[in-house]
This record gives C-alpha cells, structure tokens and sequence, in this order.
C-alpha cells in the first residue's frame, strides 16, 4: 500500500474526530472519503497532509511513518475547497509559487509552469488574475499549483464545493482524467456520493470517525456491509414491518429492512403481460407522481407500507390514486452492524421484465 493509516485516533477535546481508523490505498489510485458532515473524513486528509497531529496510531507514505515529519518534507500537494489562489498573482505566477519557494532555477520553473498550464487547459490564461476566470478555471490553477513540485501524493478538500453544478459535472471528468494521466495517487474529500462513485476508482466511507466500507464504486453500492452504508449510498427507506411483501419473510433477530426505488416495479392494472407475475405482486395505490428528469417517481402504498419506484417516461402514464400492482425484487435486512441482501423469494429462477 502507497499511503496506510493505521489505528487513528483524534480528539478534540470530548469529541471524538476519528475513532481506531485504519485504511490503505495503493499507488496511483484515486480515492474518495466519503461521508456525511462531521463523519472525520476532512479530519483524516488534513492528519495525512500533516496539518493536524494524531493522538494515537501511525500514518505510513510509500512504507515510511511520517507522524513526525513536518507537512511542507512530505512532498503532498494539497488542493484547497476554496481555491485559495493569491489574488494578486496571476495564473503564472500562482502556479509557479512552490517552485519559487524550492528556490527552483527560473528557466526549469517557466518550463514547468507552461507545461502545467497547458495540461489543465488554460493555456493563453497565464497573464490573467483569479478575478477574471470562472470558478472551473480557478480550480484548475489550485490543481495546477499543486502539480507543480511534482508530490507524490496529492489531496483534495471537497474539491467542486465551490462550483455550480453543470460546471462541477464537467470538472468531475476532467479531473479524474488528468489524475489518471499523471499517475498520482490521489485522496479527495465529499459529502456528494454522486460526485464518489463518478470520480473515484475506491470510495472510503467514513462515519462518526470510524470506517464503515472501503471498495470500489460499484462494491460500495451493490454490496453495502453496514446498515449506515446501505442507507447512505443511493436512495432508501428504512422499513420494519416488510414481511407483509410477498416473497419476503421477516426473521426473528432483523431489525427491519432498506428498500431502494430500483428494487420496485410498478405494474398498471390493465397490462394483459403481468399475468405470470399476479400471483407474486402486491396491490398499491398511487399517492404520488413526480416529474424527476428522465423518470417519474412515485409514492405508492403497500399494505400501509409507503414505498417509492421509479419509472420510465417512455411507459405509460400512472395517475395519483392510481390501482396498481406493485413487486419488489429485493431488500437489505440489517441486523445490528450486518446487512445482508435478501431476493424475493417468489421469484428464484424466475425471469422478469419491465412492463
């Protein structure tokens, strides 16, 4: 493992930031803290950037424990929420301040800077200030900033925070782009589990500063191991009395069970094609419709249970009020800290289609 954070523990008075953290990433991966606010992930990137200490266990870089060793000798580069450009440099002379700093020869300095300003597509730019470029341009001066004294390991703290949402989006690609192309093992900070599973190649998901789950997008998301995983990522509900679903039975020791909108199909009532599938639906009525972009949701009752589907706007049209039969294929029941999925069990080596 490139960077290893081994039993972290940090107070802040009787607060407890990071509780027995343990995690390991390999080199040149990209990785997200996911978490919600006050879960200890910005904690554990600024221990790892050696702006904050920890009360107890180890933090290794390329195999070497770098506990005591200052910030600035780590050789991180650090990419800041607010950009924190001086706002009286211009593109340049930002990017070419660490060189500055290492007392780099001006020749190699304008080399890289150019170089730099090129790759993260500002190149023409170098003469303007902060004030005259849009948030997405002066992020990409901060990562080009941070590039420049070639670290081995860069940081970022929530890193889109700051910018509107069509141009988050498009920054989102092009930063995990530009990380794959320079190779550098990278840790970014979000609360935004959208923003995690588009960018990252491993999602780490914090929670009351401990770690719930570390794996890749699609691990995390198909394959919850915590009951607050499976609720944090994607969308869910939490249901106790589920056992009233055909297909689904509840076990004694289950506390209850998740059920997210794509583990719901909704039926219209007068589809002559859900014949083979009658027998295993339950009957809802529409209580809701929302326009959500390229589906609709909907709020249906279920034997008391309010569950929510999504559906294609290409189907037909489903009103409030509505008669409908309604399947679930699967859940999440969690039991304590387990969550294991359950499929319905009408349905096992059965085909099903959406109608």
């Amino acid at each position: 493992m490139y960077v290893e954070i081994k039993n972290i523990n940090k107070h802040y008075g009787n607060f407890k930031a990071t509780d027995n953290a343990s995690f390991g990433i390999e080199k040149g991966k990209l990785v997200a803290l996911l978490g919600p606010s006050g879960s200890g992930k910005t904690t554990i990137l600024r221990m790892i950037a050696g702006l904050e200490n920890p009360d107890e266990g180890e933090i290794l870089i390329d195999g070497k424990v770098v506990n005591n060793i200052p910030a600035s000798k780590r050789g991180i580069g650090f990419v800041f929420q607010s950009y924190a450009l001086f706002r009286y440099m211009t593109v340049y002379d930002n990017v070419a301040f660490g060189l500055e700093i290492q007392k780099v020869p001006k020749d190699k300095i304008r080399e890289r800077v150019l170089e730099l300003i090129e790759l993260v597509g500002l190149k023409g730019m170098e003469k303007r200030y902060p004030n005259q470029l849009s948030g997405g341009q002066r992020q990409r001066v901060a990562f080009a900033r941070a590039l420049a004294p070639n670290p081995t390991l860069l940081l970022l703290d929530e890193p889109f925070a700051a910018i509107d949402a069509k141009v988050r989006a498009e920054l989102r690609t092009w930063l995990a782009d530009m990380i794959h192309k320079v190779g550098i093992t990278s840790i970014f900070v979000t609360h935004d589990q959208d923003e995690a599973v588009d960018v990252a190649d491993d999602i780490i998901v914090t929670n009351k500063g401990r770690i719930e789950q570390h794996g890749t997008p699609r691990e995390i998301y198909e394959s919850p191991k915590t009951p607050f995983v499976a609720e944090f990522i994607g969308t869910s509900a939490k249901y106790e009395n589920f056992g009233v679903l055909k297909g689904f039975s509840k076990e004694e020791k289950v506390h209850g069970a998740l059920i997210r909108p794509e583990f719901v199909e909704v039926f219209k009532a007068d589809n002559a094609n859900i014949e083979p599938y009658l027998k295993y639906a339950d009957d809802g009525v529409v209580e809701s419709v929302t326009f959500r972009g390229n589906s609709v949701e909907l709020g249906i009752d279920v034997k008391g249970l309010k569950l929510t589907a999504l559906r294609s706007l290409e189907r037909r049209k489903i009103e409030v009020g509505e008669k409908v039969k309604v399947l679930v294929y699967r859940l999440y029941t969690y039991d304590g800290d387990q969550v294991k999925i359950i499929e319905n069990a009408e349905l096992a080596g059965k085909e099903t289609v959406k109608l």
